[in-house]
């Protein structure tokens, strides 16, 4: 009689095909920065965000729906609604930073997040970081700065966006890491992303009537539907990859290839809109890589301590 076990022959497969899902969500992240980029010459950052969680907010919820998984949240709401505003301020402060700076620059200078997510983790959930951890992170955002310092004299303030949206999104991450245990992934996207939509389009209203330029409702033409369709046709595809790898593989094996979206934006920037990131950028960016693996290394560790208490505790 066959073995209803696992063998490690679909292990592997399972590990592998983890593996692929990571690296297909993570190539089409930056085709959204691409598209709001391109977008922003006849689109304000906010309506912009507010039509990508619009469109892709309907696809999830349709799919939960034909899925029958769809259901009212109840006591989670209230944190589905604050997950919601701190991903509506990340993707609004990275579709402003990407509206003006290069898009590698801007993707580079975002993945401090980790760095910040640690911290946060420490201060807001209790997690315990070492010394070894600090001064990765220390070393990236010395990494982060290197990276500010000579683009503030072309662009000025605006080159901390992509940093506030680091913030933004580190404190998503960190909110949906408590819901996570309560709530499965896709449904969380779904809810977590419809209370952005509503949470955006009523700061967008707001802007409207106060003359805000980056919150306001401009004349739509007709063409751009089909890339904000498309927008919001691609996060949700990019969601669907990521719920997908983090079923077969755990997300400590899975947080490295997140950086191969620097790879995807460099791409794009150079052949979409001719810019490349000059020396002092990849040294930067070489330090916050550096520093976020090693930050990640770190964790994994650390929980794997937690399963072997022979194992000495990582710092």
């Amino acid at each position: 009689m066959p073995s209803l076990l696992p063998t490690a022959s679909d292990q592997d497969m399972r590990t592998t095909s983890g593996i692929l899902f990571m690296i297909a969500g993570v190539f089409l992240v930056p085709m959204l920065d691409a598209f709001s980029k391109y977008l922003s010459a006849w689109l304000a950052p906010g309506q912009i965000a507010l039509f990508r969680f619009a469109f892709q907010s309907v696809i999830l919820m349709t799919i939960l729906t034909a899925r029958r998984e769809l259901f009212w949240p109840g006591p989670l709401t209230g944190w589905l609604m604050l997950a919601g505003a701190f991903a509506a301020g990340a993707v609004i402060c990275l579709i402003w930073a990407v509206s003006l700076l290069p898009l590698a620059t801007a993707i580079s200078i975002f993945f401090i997040e980790p760095l910040l997510l640690t911290i946060i983790a420490a201060l807001a959930l209790g997690e315990k970081i070492g010394a070894r951890r600090v001064g990765a992170i220390i070393v990236g955002l010395i990494g982060a700065m290197i990276v500010i310092r000579p683009n503030w004299v072309s662009f000025g303030p605006v080159i901390l966006l992509p940093a506030a949206a680091a913030f933004f999104f580190a404190c998503y991450v960190a909110t949906i890491r408590g819901l996570s245990v309560r709530l499965a992934g896709l449904p969380m996207q779904a809810w977590s992303g419809t209370w952005a939509t509503l949470i955006i389009f009523v700061v967008v209203l707001l802007g409207s009537w106060g003359d805000t330029p980056i919150f306001t409702f401009e004349p739509v033409p007709a063409w751009t539907w089909y890339y904000l369709a498309a927008m919001g046709a691609i996060a949700a595809l990019a969601h669907m990859m990521f719920a997908m790898a983090f079923q077969r593989v755990e997300a400590g094996a899975l947080a490295p290839f997140q950086y191969l979206e620097i790879v995807g934006a460099t791409t794009l920037g150079y052949f979409i809109f001719g810019d490349f990131p000059d020396a002092l950028t990849w040294l930067g960016t070489a330090l916050i890589l550096s520093a976020g693996l090693y930050v990640f290394y770190r964790e994994r560790q650390a929980a794997r301590g937690v399963t072997a208490t022979t194992k000495r505790p990582a710092r």
